[in-house]
């Protein structure tokens, strides 16, 4: 079983404007792929926020993957990439062009975002698009090799 932590980057959901439905894909994509959420959490875009919650809980152990979602467009308060590169130690850049690459194939747009992946300590951090279907997609792309990534980071297989 992987633990699994969300974090959500949203204005209109933190001040409860707007039910949190990027989440809740996520969530239940990581059920059906044997993922436990542990911690789950609604920050606005606010650069210092995601840091301090995505170095909380990676700091803390036992997560070992933590799926942002929103704030990884072109919008000044889209701020998500920037907060991750702060608090990874290395870049996955392989999960990225991944999940990009999925979502040409439905819209020209997915060039335009620039979601990170990365690892701090012994936590996976993979940042998602705020849109659902963008969620669904991007995280059903990278799942066949979320499983070997956890246990490398983990110290439990080889590359």
């Amino acid at each position: 079983m992987i633990t699994v932590g969300i974090l959500t980057i949203s204005d209109r959901c933190s001040r409860g404007e707007q039910e949190d439905k990027s989440g809740d894909v996520i969530r239940k994509v990581m059920s059906r792929f044997d993922g436990r959420v542990i911690e789950y959490a609604i920050v606005p875009d606010e650069k210092d926020n995601i840091i301090r919650k995505l170095t909380e809980w990676a700091d803390k152990g036992g997560i070992d993957i933590i799926i942002t979602t929103g704030g990884t467009g072109l919008a000044e308060r889209d701020v998500t990439p920037e907060a991750t590169i702060e608090v990874v130690s290395r870049t996955v850049p392989g999960f990225s062009e991944t999940m990009r690459a999925r979502n040409l194939k439905r819209t020209a747009h997915a060039m335009l975002s620039r979601e990170v992946c990365g690892v701090r300590d012994r936590t996976l951090i993979v940042n998602l698009p705020g849109k659902p279907n963008g969620v669904k997609e991007c995280l059903l792309a990278i799942l066949p090799a979320l499983p070997h990534a956890v246990e490398v980071i983990k110290g439990e297989a080889s590359e």
